[in-house]
């Protein structure tokens, strides 16, 4: 009998374990993304549309992004779990410029998803020919805000006064942005810095700047470019060469080294949007003349 009660006992003991080992492999399976919520799912291609969307949303929206922190728009290749992610969204919210990642990925975007508002956030943007980023001027992205606001009212017309009063503040703020960067380098006598890649049009365009590009329609320059380049720098007295982290800054660090000068990094595509254009601005205050 006392066998047979450390049988029961052990056999008992057992199960438990069983039972435990099979929750602890399960339950990962849940992740918070897969857990049911009353947050309206917005996919947005990069991450300056993320805080877009985020400061109009507020916390009755989750915001994924297609293209992560350091990858290239440029040769970007979504995962599976992002696809799967898109059949739940009710948004996505596109650049609308011609971004490599766009013109190969939307179609098969929007066909995980037949039930999916798609919103073009470059609409009524005045486009420079060649260059996609429209999100770096501030009075393009404040276009761009309005644009992802009148998507957001079409899904959830009943919180319009809470997104209304979002958007207005989030405006409010990138106007004495813009604003600031313009009184910090209005007074700049030399009006061009040199970038790698040439992202920076629309940035330069609202402050009467001038960018000059190291990389030529999408290619690395050749000996003689580089040649060319840094004749130019000196002739212009720059000192500086910006480069994007998407891409090889060895072409910017040949240059940078015949003119005694430095290679610093700036990011087209980081999220904290207003936080980064602070920190631009402020760069091209301390290096430009």
């Amino acid at each position: 009998m006392c066998e047979c009660n450390k049988l029961y006992s052990a056999l008992r003991i057992g199960i438990q374990l069983l039972v435990i080992l099979i929750l602890c492999i399960a339950l990962p399976v849940c992740s918070q993304k897969d857990m049911p919520t009353d947050k309206i799912h917005i996919v947005v291609s990069i991450l300056p549309l993320a805080e877009f969307t985020e400061k109009i949303g507020g916390d009755k929206v989750g915001v994924s992004v297609m293209i992560p922190s350091g990858a290239s728009p440029h040769s970007y290749e979504p995962r599976p779990g992002q696809f799967t992610r898109l059949s739940k969204a009710q948004l996505y919210v596109k650049v609308g410029t011609p971004i490599e990642f766009e013109l190969v990925w939307l179609e098969k975007i929007l066909s995980v998803n037949q039930d999916l508002l798609l919103c073009d956030a470059s609409q009524s943007v005045q486009f420079i020919k060649g260059d996609p980023h429209i999100w770096l001027s501030p009075k393009n992205a404040i276009i761009m805000v309005e644009n992802i606001y009148n998507a957001l009212i079409i899904i959830d017309p009943n919180n319009q006064i809470f997104y209304k009063k979002n958007k207005e503040q989030y405006i409010g703020e990138l106007n004495t942005l813009n604003n600031d960067i313009a009184n910090l380098l209005s007074k700049k006598a030399n009006r061009q810095f040199m970038v790698f890649h040439p992202a920076w049009g629309y940035f330069a365009s609202a402050y009467n700047l001038a960018q000059i590009s190291v990389e030529n329609q999408g290619k690395e320059p050749t000996a003689k470019g580089i040649l060319h380049l840094i004749e130019q720098a000196k002739t212009d007295d720059i000192k500086v060469v910006f480069a994007s982290p998407q891409f090889n800054t060895k072409s910017a660090e040949v240059i940078a080294k015949e003119i005694q000068g430095q290679v610093i990094l700036i990011d087209p595509l980081e999220k904290e949007y207003m936080a980064n254009l602070k920190k631009i601005a402020s760069i091209l205050d301390q290096t430009m003349e």
